[in-house]
């Protein structure tokens, strides 16, 4: 026998969850949905049966609850994929409550059957499956079914009727091997709900699907008004392969990007090499911001569209940095320019990187500006805190390989003692390093900026100041003869030309 089997995958309807499932649910496979109490096993359950159920395919729900169908048709219509006028048409629900208090399992495979055979569906759900196995386990007559034939039973019969089944239960994990629908089970999905300090995080495991290659590994996901949506964990590699129009698809390999400065472009070698990742750290109050609009600013100018993720302030202030607040202003408007405002303290890796994705292929930006990596952590909920720096990794990693140039802001406290680049010791993960900080000089605070790296190019070493001005960021002179001021002791620099001749820097005694 050569030919071989093609089985058809049906999408599911449920943003991201064909991806994690490797492409889609294989028809009339026998599936679980299991999980905690609350987790979203029964929105899941009903928004795949709204999906999947339609004219050529009917949806039987059977219902094996205490509480009547009513009562939880009644939430479940709150969700926007949930169509009233297909009830009782295309989609239709049976309770089997009764059945299963007053009778036996193998009572209920017989009700089952019935209704099946009366419906020919193309879809069964059972929900919860768990009452079920409960009853088994009270049942004292000898002669009914025990749980895994019926589940056999249940199995063979439905994937007879071409139906493609789930389901739903409340289960724990420690109950997964001993457990015979898990064994019986095409798919397994397992959902996960945990409270961290103040962050409410659900994930997603896929942790069986026979004949196909499910992304492995806990995915999150979020419960809105549309349902469920799944943001599948990022496999570097992965969005690389596919590169939205304009992004970077036709770029020369040393092509170069202007930051919008033009003493800073020279400072690089000539600007940054496009889909290079730059870390730029300095203290509160030194122009980061600045920069960063200026480099967005400067690409919509070129058709070069940019995304702003937006960290620590809200997208209207952070349009108002810098002197070139209302040309912004104008590029948001016009479309060449895209804002996200990340949701405070439960965000994952994985949910930024798709909204930022989304935005990119929208906008076909080829540049992007992350400000801040520290409000960037802060937005995350805690339990994703722990491995910043991996899930950092990832990110960068993907939005690069798609050709992406962008721009990290890090905030650091100013230090006259060492020499510092990234709070999070992720300096590594980037290509260029641009340091701002701040020296004092003529008895003021002055501004200077240093290109630390530029990963595979030459650059400037110097230590220059700068201004903002009313036409931007303006490049000022090097501080070649001023010794030490990265590095420099706990005093301060002191007022003094650069050096000529034998004249040198005085440092103010500590």
């Amino acid at each position: 026998m050569t030919d071989r089997v093609a089985i058809r995958r049906l999408p599911t309807g449920v943003p991201g969850l064909d991806q994690i499932l490797g492409g889609g649910l294989p028809e009339f496979s026998f599936n679980v949905i299991a999980g905690a109490p609350g987790a979203g096993k029964t929105t899941l359950a009903q928004q795949l049966m709204f999906a999947l159920a339609g004219p050529d395919r009917s949806a039987l729900y059977f219902t094996v609850v205490g509480e009547p169908p009513l009562k939880m048709l009644r939430y479940q219509q709150q969700f926007t994929f949930f169509d009233v006028a297909r009830v009782n048409e295309s989609v239709r629900y049976v309770n089997l409550s009764q059945e299963v208090v007053n009778g036996t399992l193998e009572k209920l495979l017989g009700r089952i059957v019935q209704e099946v055979e009366a419906a020919s569906p193309g879809v069964v759900i059972v929900d919860s499956f768990r009452t079920v196995a409960q009853a088994a386990e009270r049942a004292q007559n000898g002669g009914d079914l025990d749980l895994q034939h019926f589940v056999q039973q249940l199995a063979v019969r439905l994937t007879g009727w071409e139906a493609t089944t789930f389901l739903v239960g409340e289960y724990q994990p420690s109950e997964a091997e001993p457990n015979p629908v898990f064994t019986v089970a095409d798919g397994l999905l397992w959902l996960v709900q945990s409270l961290d300090r103040n962050s409410m995080v659900r994930k997603m495991q896929v942790m069986k699907m026979r004949g196909q290659a499910p992304i492995p590994g806990l995915h999150t996901f979020r419960i809105t008004g549309d349902g469920v949506h799944v943001f599948p964990r990022v496999i570097v590699g992965t969005e690389a392969k596919s590169r939205p129009a304009g992004a970077g698809a036709k770029r020369k390999p040393q092509e170069r990007l202007s930051l919008g400065v033009k003493g800073l472009d020279d400072m690089l070698g000539g600007g940054i090499p496009a889909g290079y990742s730059v870390l730029l750290a300095g203290p509160s109050g030194s122009g980061k911001s600045v920069l960063a609009s200026e480099f967005i600013s400067e690409g919509a100018r070129h058709d070069e569209p940019g995304i702003v993720a937006v960290f620590e302030k809200r997208p209207a202030d952070h349009s108002q940095d810098g002197p070139s607040g209302h040309r912004f202003e104008q590029l948001v408007r016009a479309g060449k320019v895209g804002i996200i405002h990340s949701r405070p303290l439960d965000l994952s890796i994985d949910e930024m990187l798709h909204e930022i994705i989304e935005a990119i292929h929208r906008l076909k930006a080829r540049r992007l500006v992350i400000d801040s990596l520290s409000g960037f952590e802060l937005a995350l909920a805690p339990t994703f805190r722990e491995d910043f720096r991996e899930s950092l990794y990832r990110m960068v990693a993907v939005l690069t390989g798609m050709g992406i140039t962008m721009l990290m802001t890090a905030e650091l406290e100013d230090s006259y003692m060492d020499l510092r680049f990234s709070p999070h010791g992720t300096a590594f993960l980037t290509d260029a390093i641009i340091m701002q900080r701040y020296v004092e000089l003529k008895g003021q605070l002055q501004r200077v900026m240093a290109v630390v790296k530029v990963r595979g190019s030459a650059h400037s070493k110097d230590l220059r100041t700068f201004e903002i001005t009313k036409k931007g960021i303006v490049m000022g002179e090097t501080l070649g003869g001023y010794k030490g001021l990265l590095t420099g002791s706990p005093a301060l620099i002191q007022s003094a030309p650069p050096e000529t001749g034998d004249h040198k820097p005085r440092r103010r005694r500590g």
